[in-house]
């Protein structure tokens, strides 16, 4: 009898389920996609920040120890230190090494350049443009300065490893020394001194503007440093950072062993920068602070966006459905008030209501499961280019969501139901 009359409501009052289940369906579309972007954003949010430069500085351990205690930096012609470039390759053997998505070394050097009014003293970088790394796993990479910096505005075009003659110079030195693509340009370091031709002037808003740019092969032949590097760039991606993370960063050794292995084995920048150091011998990797750190919070802003997206979502679909399930169960007063009348208690007849009710919303929420993963790959491609992965642990949060919005909708229409008396409602009161 139950379920007789569950279904003869269903069916009496099917533009109102349709309703509600419409209703439901999309607070469960908007969960759902907004639920399986905050979950798989992060690797997206990263990987777009990526382009716009490294996260992780390596250098040698001499040069940062200088830096810490008198500022004094590599390339000063104090106390220069370098890594080995064979060693390079190590950084892709870490725990984490698929989140390294790039990484770039250097050679910074002074030369001088002859200009009509004499030698002047520049910057020299020798760095890589478009690197095939041999890795020691086996696999291969390429990799290098081109991918890296791809938002610097070229004039002319990007140097590759094999163009040992050519030279890309910042545009404040390309004004300074009025030089302009095709033209010769003859450096000096020491007694060695090579010609190298004009490929390409860059913009790149920084301290780059007043750089030459070599293939790192060129650089380290002419300033005798062969096999060397001052510097490395990566790229990676990365957790933002927390309590234990910023703990880790001061000193790993004051950890426990358990913090320390939820350090070690989560992708803090902190925690890549300690592994790469275990592999590339006498180096220390800092974090580029202002890039880890904007990472992380436009990380957190991105997702706090999501959540709140997702919760006023489901309080409107909560507020639609107390109002139409409400006014449902205020047209079934009569019906309501026989069944009181002829011995029918609360408890059966919230359970018929809530029955309903539930029945709509499964099928709503089922609905809107499979239009809210149409929505995120929706997202996916016209925000970040690519799809979205469709993560297990939605599929339970959307069905706990959509069980808790239907009950909360559901509230005002219980209590006005057990607030009615027989006598009144049969009596038209």
């Amino acid at each position: 009898m139950f379920w007789i009359m569950v279904r003869g409501a269903l069916l009496r009052q099917k533009g109102k389920m349709l309703m509600v289940a419409f209703t439901i369906a999309l607070g469960a579309s908007l969960a759902t996609a907004m639920l399986n972007v905050m979950l798989d954003v992060g690797d997206k949010v990263n990987q777009e920040l990526k382009t716009y430069g490294a996260n992780i500085t390596v250098i040698p351990r001499g040069a940062s120890l200088l830096d810490a205690l008198y500022g004094v930096r590599e390339g000063s012609g104090v106390s220069d230190k370098y890594l080995k470039e064979e060693e390079l390759g190590k950084i892709k053997t870490i725990f984490w090494a698929f989140n390294i998505v790039d990484f770039t070394p250097y050679l910074n050097a002074r030369v001088r350049l002859q200009t009509s009014q004499g030698e002047e003293e520049v910057p020299l970088v020798g760095t890589w443009f478009n690197h095939h790394l041999e890795l020691p796993t086996g696999e291969a990479l390429d990799t290098g300065m081109g991918n890296m910096k791809r938002w610097w505005d070229v004039d002319g075009r990007w140097l590759t490893d094999e163009d040992n003659a050519g030279v890309m110079v910042g545009r404040e030195a390309a004004k300074r020394y009025g030089l302009s693509i095709g033209d010769a340009v003859s450096l000096t370091a020491r007694e060695a001194s090579r010609t190298f031709t004009v490929v390409g002037v860059f913009h790149a808003g920084g301290d780059e503007d007043e750089q030459f740019f070599v293939p790192l092969a060129a650089a380290q032949g002419l300033v005798d440093r062969e096999g060397l590097v001052s510097s490395v760039e990566v790229s990676a991606l990365t957790t933002p950072d927390n309590e234990l993370s910023r703990r880790a960063a001061q000193d790993p050794k004051s950890l426990s062993i358990k913090e320390w292995e939820t350090w070690y084995c989560t992708a803090y920048v902190s925690a890549i920068c300690y592994q790469i150091d275990e592999v590339i011998s006498g180096a220390v990797s800092k974090p580029i602070r202002q890039v880890a750190e904007s990472e992380g919070a436009i990380l957190e802003k991105t997702q706090l966006l999501m959540l709140l997206i997702t919760v006023l979502s489901l309080a409107g679909s909560a507020l639609g459905i107390s109002n139409l399930v409400t006014a449902s169960v205020m047209e079934r007063s009569n019906e309501i008030g026989l069944l009181k009348a002829i011995g029918a208690y609360d408890g059966p007849i919230s359970a018929l209501i809530l029955t309903e009710i539930g029945i709509t919303g499964i099928c709503g929420g089922l609905a809107g499961y499979g239009v809210g993963l149409g929505f995120a790959q929706i997202i996916g491609h016209t925000v970040f280019g690519s799809s979205i992965d469709l993560k297990p642990l939605v599929i339970p949060l959307v069905g706990v969501l959509v069980i808790l919005v239907t009950l909360a909708g559901s509230i005002p229409s219980i209590r006005f139901l057990l607030s009615l008396r027989p006598a009144e409602v049969l009596h038209g009161r």
